[in-house]
């Protein structure tokens, strides 16, 4: 595929255990000028000890565009503390010049109605105006998960009118098969905001298959990442596309295995 390099990102959870400024110095040696950072890191802060002045500084440094922060949850379950979370996250990214920050759903198989995440997303835009961030919701496609389908999720975003896009995860896109039926004539691609990319080789039941599973791309991908990234390229989409890999076993992964597997996936998207 014809995809331009610059259309690439790399999300943190990939180096575990690398300082802000490693993982900086990784992605610019792999050619990329791309990250997501973010809030569930070992040091349980996005910026890890330093300030957000000395990120950006850092991203300045190394030519790093921050596209997202990953990500309040569970953002349809509004509460006070969700509010000031959102809004300390937000002065975050405010202060990192990150472009947008990412909206999770619940997902402890509590269910919340499509109404009460409209009205979360109204309750929560005027705050990413306020901070001039954009809200990128993820629709986690588990089965306890309360907003499976990117389709929904866009329909939801339509139905709260707010600036509002969606994160697209290959993971749980493949996870959801219901959000298959209709897909391309469903699916607005303008309201595509980033696509989250995952590998997974594991053969275990798909209902089964957790973050845990979730690696970089291989030949042996089930998921068929290369398929998938192909038709939203036919549909129209000409944004970001992130790599997203979750294991724990990318905690003893040392730079150089890092740096070889984000050549091999890209590799195998853009020589397919």
């Amino acid at each position: 595929m014809d995809i331009a390099q610059n259309r690439f990102c790399i999300n943190r959870k990939i180096a575990p255990n690398l300082t802000i400024e490693q993982f900086f110095k990784l992605v610019k040696r792999c050619g990329l000028n791309k990250v997501e950072l973010r809030n569930d890191m070992p040091s349980g802060k996005v910026t890890d000890a330093l300030s957000a002045g000395q990120v950006s500084v850092l991203a300045d440094k190394y030519g790093m565009e921050i596209i997202t922060i990953n990500a309040v949850y569970p953002f349809n379950q509004i509460t006070d503390a969700l509010l000031e979370k959102t809004e300390g996250l937000l002065a975050e990214a405010q202060g990192v010049n990150a472009k947008a920050l990412v909206l999770c759903p619940l997902n402890d198989g509590t269910p919340i109605q499509p109404e009460q995440t409209v009205a979360a997303m109204q309750t929560l835009a005027p705050l990413f105006k306020k901070y001039g961030v954009k809200g990128l919701v993820e629709p986690l496609g588990f089965p306890q998960s309360s907003l499976r389908s990117a389709v929904q999720a866009q329909s939801l975003i339509r139905d709260a009118q707010v600036p509002f896009s969606i994160v697209l995860d290959t993971f749980h896109h493949y996870l959801f098969v219901e959000d298959e039926t209709d897909f391309e004539a469903n699916i607005d691609i303008s309201l595509i905001g980033l696509v989250h990319l995952s590998g997974v080789e594991d053969g275990r039941a798909k209902s089964t298959l957790s973050d845990e599973e979730r690696l970089m791309l291989s030949g042996r991908d089930r998921m068929k990442n290369i398929a998938q990234v192909t038709r939203l390229e036919k549909l129209g989409y000409h944004g970001i596309y992130s790599f997203e890999p979750f294991s724990s076993v990318l905690a003893s992964w040392s730079e150089g295995q890092i740096e070889r597997e984000i050549h091999q996936s890209l590799d195998l998207l853009t020589h397919s």
